[in-house]
């Protein structure tokens, strides 16, 4: 059991969480096609999306994605990135 706990604390500090801002999203659609946007960059864990406060909390490997990636995603879904928050 105390080896699980090592490999899991050892995965969990190799990931970063980055909050985004996303602007143009009207419904729960919305979201969803951001975050399945965001969940298929290369690096990405989990993307979770509110729409109400319109953000995006992205679980990601900082060494394989970047908030570049992150902008690129977004707006090719046909939302607007606002930045990092």
């Amino acid at each position: 059991m105390n080896q699980i706990n090592k490999t899991m604390s050892t995965q969990q500090s190799s990931t970063k969480q980055t909050v985004v801002q996303i602007g143009g999203m009207a419904c729960s659609g919305c979201s969803n096609a951001v975050q399945k946007a965001l969940e298929n960059q290369e690096g990405v864990t989990k993307a979770a999306v509110d729409l109400e406060n319109e953000t995006a909390l992205i679980t990601h490997q900082p060494d394989s994605v970047s908030a570049d990636d992150f902008k690129q995603a977004i707006e090719k879904a046909g939302y607007e990135f606002k930045g990092v928050k």
